[in-house]
């Protein structure tokens, strides 16, 4: 893949754009504004396809292309796994019974191989087979979207929590996931959302225990043994050890305590010692020619002997070597490898894959720069690209400077996001190296270079679903339009933060980042290119967008000022003292009933406020609870609520209004006597209450009174008179 030509601005700054359906949203990605949601239009929204073996269905793919080629744990040399058979046998059989498991232990410990090795087999004892995922830099919805699109065929859909609760509460597989690195709230999100799969996972040394009650145990991933060990070094260094290699091993076998990747680099370095061999022998062997020695030396007869010689002058790597080979390592590479090398700690870590590297550091055989770091334990594969070990961008910092190498790494990827030969899935199997180079500019102080690169990978993260990914593109072109002080560009970046907020229904950060879009774009002096955000703020304040995602729509028949009454419950609380509690309840029933029953109006005067909020009670609705308290349910915090009705006209609200709270307390400061009222008496519905009220008395039933006014569907509703009592027709 060759560099672009031309002018940058001209030839590669075209955006790339498309559709993708988000939960029941339609999302336009790379508009002349900014990306735009809207209803998604009915007939528009996929319509998913169970996929049992994407192999079959897709075998150019080859593995998962959540994960790519050379993932989740290849070994240096393809070897079989050592000492690991009790492991692969036990946790096999905790999969067979549904039981999810963590991996953990120290870095190098063979974690993601061990994964590879209970994925393959495990393949036949689920109906949906095993799912290979990666978890490197993705979060808890990347994880669900990546399931969801290795069990189900439907391109450019990226369902909502309902949604995939639903498809992927009929998905029963092994999910393998490599390098999972989620809080415990989302990895419970992940199991709940399928609970016919049996996750097995790796996660980074020193992860914090599980919580107690989540759908997962641990299972310790110790070393080797030391026979393992050897055996180990032996293969990888293509012969076997001689006494003073094998007790050099031995040592180090103690001092690592067994892990596997000490011996992938312990053999590297035999190997590396190997090559110093047989330049002595190659020199040896030609000096005469050479050198014109006229002294003749004896040479022993057997080659053997001779290298074996030569071999004990080369010394071995001491012990402080040996603990961290990273820099004699590094140094022993190829010039291609360490090239690669460079980039990759410019890129934080992350290397790019092989048709990349020729444009960006001039190598043409990538993949063999690439074998040879995972060869020497530099690097491991992961995600569909390599990543360098973990420590090793520590103990190379101060020896291997990358210098300039990232450079043109902002260009050249800007161009490729947008080339229409490239699909999503190569996106998205790149996106950490998008971060990467975004991530080297800015530590290189190059701002334009930064905004320049989030602009062309937004859109094309966003259509790829990497929306973990997307989200750090936007915060890190959103900071390097501040320090420019890019204004137009500042608000592109915000209006995109909202939408995306948006999408995944966090409402009040996608106001906020909207009203800052618009606002910087008024500022800014071009008012009609904030027309997209405001009909996002339309979107987001329209009635269908008020409730959180998963909440349940109120009934079409709840009166708004039940409704209303409904949003102040902390009122109440703060007149429920001593005596004023049991009246506090009764005022707030009795105003509910007035409102179900006699009307807003009605209702607003029994509830004793008045417009100047004097809080003076209305003619004919005080009630006497003095027989009444005492046989109302309390509640969790003890104070005394309304029982419910059966009637819908007389359900009480879950909380009520200052002015039920108000009444209460006048009621309770006057001097004892009350006005009497008129009396109707009527047949009690079955679980209502019959109450015969009295001049200065009341009479109750089982169960207690939820009203003071009678039900009786043969009659008209009650009317008010102008004096506020109620009157019957």
């Amino acid at each position: 893949m060759g560099q672009p030509t031309g002018d940058f601005g001209q030839e590669g700054a075209r955006p790339r754009t498309g559709e993708v359906v988000s939960g029941d949203l339609l999302l336009a990605v790379g508009g002349p504004d900014g990306s735009e949601a809207r209803p998604c239009p009915d007939g528009w929204r996929p319509e998913p396809r169970r996929v049992r073996d994407r192999r079959q269905d897709r075998p150019e793919l080859g593995p998962s292309p959540a994960v790519g080629p050379l993932a989740m744990g290849s070994a240096a040399a393809d070897l079989p796994l050592l000492d690991r058979e009790d492991d692969i046998a036990r946790l096999v059989a905790a999969l067979s019974e549904g039981r999810s498991i963590r991996l953990v232990g120290q870095a190098g410990s063979g974690r993601s191989t061990l994964l590879a090795a209970v994925a393959d087999a495990a393949a036949g004892i689920a109906p949906d087979g095993v799912v290979r995922l990666s978890g490197h830099h993705r979060t808890g919805a990347d994880l669900l979207q990546d399931l969801f699109a290795a069990t189900h065929h439907a391109p450019g859909y990226r369902p909502d929590r309902r949604a995939l609760a639903s498809l992927l509460s009929q998905v029963g597989a092994v999910v393998a996931i490599d390098d999972l690195d989620v809080d415990d709230e989302e990895l419970g999100e992940l199991l709940d959302a399928a609970p016919d799969c049996a996750f097995i996972a790796t996660v980074p040394p020193g992860s914090p225990l599980l919580t107690p009650g989540l759908r997962m145990e641990d299972h310790p991933v110790a070393g080797l043994a030391k026979s393992a060990c050897l055996t180990l070094a032996g293969r990888l260094a293509g012969r076997q050890l001689d006494e003073t290699e094998r007790a050099w091993a031995v040592d180090l076998w103690f001092e690592s305590e067994g892990l596997p990747l000490r011996f992938v680099q312990a053999a590297a370095l035999l190997r590396q010692r190997d090559v110093s061999v047989d330049t002595l022998v190659a020199a040896q062997e030609d000096r005469h020619n050479v050198f014109g020695l006229v002294k003749e030396i004896a040479d022993p007869d057997d080659p053997a002997v001779l290298e074996g010689e030569l071999r004990r002058t080369v010394p071995l790597p001491t012990v402080a070597e040996s603990a961290a080979p990273a820099v004699r390592l590094a140094e022993g590479l190829s010039e291609s490898a360490q090239a690669v090398l460079r980039l990759a700690l410019a890129f934080g870590g992350e290397c790019p894959t092989a048709p990349h590297l020729p444009a960006l550091i001039d190598v043409g055989l990538g993949e063999s720069a690439l074998r040879e770091l995972v060869d020497a334990g530099l690097a491991v594969s992961v995600g569909g690209h390599h990543r360098l070990t973990t420590g090793v961008p520590e103990l190379l910092a101060g020896r291997f400077d990358p210098g300039t190498v990232a450079y043109g790494a902002a260009e050249h990827f800007s161009w490729w996001v947008g080339h229409g030969s490239v699909t999503t899935e190569q996106i998205s199997a790149e996106a950490e190296v998008l971060v990467g180079a975004l991530l080297a500019d800015r530590a290189a102080d190059r701002p334009e270079a930064v905004l320049r690169l989030a602009r062309a990978a937004a859109p094309a993260l966003a259509l790829s679903l990497r929306w973990g990914a997307w989200e750090r593109v936007l915060k890190l072109g959103l900071e390097a339009a501040r320090v420019l002080r890019a204004t137009a560009e500042e608000a592109w970046f915000h209006h995109e933060l909202g939408v995306l907020a948006l999408c995944v229904h966090s409402d009040q950060r996608a106001l906020a980042e909207l009203e800052s879009a618009v606002a910087l774009r008024a500022a800014f002096g071009d008012p009609s290119s904030g027309a997209a955000g405001r009909r996002m703020l339309d979107l987001l304040k329209s009635e269908a967008r008020q409730l959180p995602a998963g909440e349940e729509l109120p009934s079409v028949g709840r009166r708004p000022v039940i409704r209303a009454i409904a949003k102040a419950p902390w009122r109440l609380a703060a007149a429920k003292k001593g005596s004023d509690a049991k009246r506090a309840a009764i005022a707030a029933a009795a105003a509910v009933v007035a409102l179900g029953v006699l009307g807003t109006a009605i209702g607003l005067n029994a509830g004793g406020e008045d417009s100047a909020g004097t809080g003076r009670t209305s003619p004919g609705t005080s009630v006497d609870d003095s027989s009444l308290g005492d046989d109302l349910p309390a509640t969790a915090s003890g104070s005394p609520t309304a029982a419910p009705s059966d009637s819908p006209s007389e359900s009480p609200s879950a909380s009520v209004s200052a002015s039920a709270s108000e009444s209460a307390s006048a009621s309770a400061s006057t001097t004892g006597t009350r006005k009497p009222t008129a009396t109707r008496t009527t047949a009690p519905a079955p679980g209502q209450t019959s109450k015969t009220p009295t001049t200065g008395t009341s009479t109750t039933t089982s169960p207690p009174p939820t009203s003071a006014s009678p039900t009786s569907s043969a009659s008209p509703s009650p009317t008010a008179d102008p004096s506020g009592s109620p009157s019957t027709p």
